[in-house]
């Protein structure tokens, strides 16, 4: 039986369980906002979309939620994703590495042109 997401965050220790319902709920919100149909999404592309769907949930709180669940940076997302991807929720091509998820933006700073007082 395929562990739930609590049960991995739990297990896992490093990230808050809704740090990894975020990251799992924006590969969804990713392909149907950015991507536009289901396929592969690269490390870079989650992020983006990821970026995105905190701003719309948390605003100018979004460094301070993603904070507050230990995501620091954006290799932070790759830690949680691949993760995953060892329980079986998310799935990841040959060609993927975590590294993907290197230095993509600074989560203190990448959400100032996103979200307008």
């Amino acid at each position: 039986m395929k562990k739930g997401l609590d049960e991995i965050a739990i297990m896992d220790g490093r990230f808050s369980v809704a740090a990894f319902k975020f990251v799992y709920e924006g590969l969804a919100y990713t392909i149907k906002n950015i991507v536009g149909e289901q396929q592969h999404i690269s490390g870079q592309t989650l992020c983006e979309g990821l970026r995105r769907m905190a701003a719309e949930k948390y605003g100018r709180l979004a460094p301070l939620v993603l904070r507050s669940w230990g995501l620091k940076t954006t290799r932070h997302f790759g830690e949680i994703v691949y993760t995953l991807i060892d329980y079986e929720w998310m799935s990841a091509q040959p060609t993927d590495t975590i590294d993907d998820f290197n230095d993509v933006y600074d989560l203190q700073t990448a959400f100032d042109d996103l979200v307008a007082f």
